[in-house]
């Protein structure tokens, strides 16, 4: 039997409510403790909360029975009012309670995962949702949180299933004629799922760029104006701007929401020759941090002027200090403002084509289960196309991808990845 654990679940800090949550076996008899009767299941009553004869406060009390909780398990909520000092107190009656423990980060989504009421993937959209910043994250999240990883690899599974099922009738029948030819249908099988798999990781990589925010680089000489850019496109003074070039020297980063997008911008120092090893320093970091980012902004003086890096599909060239007088494709001015909402529409809809459209797997995690599978498959595949005597090799490589399913929404293999999960959530989540 586990422990009763409880926790504030709510933000920490004044606010008007406050809810505390108690979950386990205990959680009925400890709201009783305080409050004398509780409300009907799943139905929120007021009462008032009482500890060694005195009153702690006035609460929303809802007990959910188990099986019907967020946990699975006997969950009581305390909605209390938010003040620090009547939080305060509620902790502490409930922490002289025996049988009774503050719960650990994460505790209550980790019992919910081992008692049914999530999987592993239905967990990371939680956490996503909770970190979630824009409109695109939430979205995403919402969905991963609704089980629509779950479902998907349901029906994988089942197909996985009848594939091995159609396998091992044929080595029941090694010693005699098998009575249909099952090879047909284990390889369009098969090859329905690669597609799946295949098209999942090829999304795969943009959704997890939807879910932890775009990088986007500004590039250019000393002096250009890419501070002044960054500060532009950010609403503020985010970057130290001077007259005098190679003031930036680290990357500075800028987080914005970008038309429901989350995306991070990096101003970098101004790339030129020099022999200042610290300036050198600056550049070296900026180059590496352009190399990985998902978008470049060149910012030039003039047309046709070179380009520290090699253009790749996707990164815009701008001409600068539009306000002096550049014309000609696209110019801004970070000091004016100048084409600024033409420079985010463009950022907008080429990032805005990155996003995945139906892709459900968000995490490296996802992908790399996916990749397992789909090399299972294609030896599955190589040893049905050799015949029936590489029956049991073909069954063999089936049952590994039918595993790689189980990792993938939290079944089996998974310890290793709860403990990074669940330090990522709050003590009442």
């Amino acid at each position: 039997m586990s422990d009763t654990i409880f926790a504030l679940a709510s933000a920490k800090g004044k606010a008007g409510v406050a809810v505390v949550r108690l979950s386990g076996p205990e959680a009925r008899a400890a709201a009783r403790a305080l409050c004398g009767t509780l409300p009907e299941p799943r139905r929120a009553g007021l009462r008032t909360l009482r500890w060694q004869g005195q009153v702690v406060d006035q609460a929303l009390v809802v007990w959910f029975p188990q099986g019907a909780s967020f946990t699975g398990e006997e969950v009581v909520e305390l909605q209390v009012h938010g003040s620090i000092a009547v939080i305060r107190a509620v902790l502490a009656a409930l922490a002289e309670i025996p049988g009774l423990r503050l719960a650990e980060a994460g505790e209550f989504t980790r019992r919910a995962l081992e008692n049914g009421r999530m999987d592993l993937t239905q967990v990371e959209g939680l956490a996503d949702l909770i970190d979630a910043e824009t409109q695109s994250q939430r979205r995403q999240a919402q969905r991963v949180l609704s089980g629509a990883i779950g479902a998907r690899v349901a029906l994988w599974r089942k197909s996985l299933v009848r594939i091995a099922a159609l396998i091992e009738a044929t080595i029941d029948f090694a010693d005699e004629d098998v009575p249909v030819d099952v090879a047909p249908e284990v390889l369009l099988l098969i090859g329905n799922l690669l597609a799946d798999f295949r098209r999942e990781v090829g999304q795969g990589a943009s959704a997890e760029r939807v879910r932890l925010g775009f990088e986007v680089a500004i590039l250019g000489q000393p002096n250009v104006g890419k501070s002044t850019l960054l500060n532009a496109l950010a609403g503020r003074d985010a970057a130290i701007t001077s007259e005098f070039a190679g003031t930036t020297r680290d990357v500075i980063e800028v987080r914005m929401d970008l038309e429901g997008l989350a995306v991070t911008l990096l101003d970098t120092a101004g790339i030129r020759e020099t022999v200042d090893p610290l300036e050198r320093m600056g550049i070296d970091l900026a180059l590496r941090r352009a190399e990985v980012a998902d978008l470049r902004l060149f910012l030039v003086e003039y047309e046709g002027e070179s380009l520290p890096l090699p253009l790749r599909d996707g990164d815009l060239v701008i001409r600068g200090k539009a306000d002096l007088g550049a014309e000609g494709g696209l110019a801004v001015s970070g000091k004016t403002g100048q084409g600024i909402e033409r420079l985010l529409a463009a950022l907008a809809a080429e990032l805005g084509q990155r996003v995945p459209g139906d892709g459900i797997v968000t995490r490296q995690r996802h992908i790399a289960a996916l990749r397992s599978a789909i090399e299972a498959l294609e030896a599955a595949r190589g040893e049905v196309i050799r015949g029936l005597g590489a029956a049991e090799f073909a069954a063999a490589e089936v049952r590994r991808a039918v595993t790689t399913m189980d990792v993938l929404v939290g079944k089996v293999g998974v310890e290793d990845f709860l403990g990074e999960i669940f330090a990522s959530f709050c003590i009442g989540k």
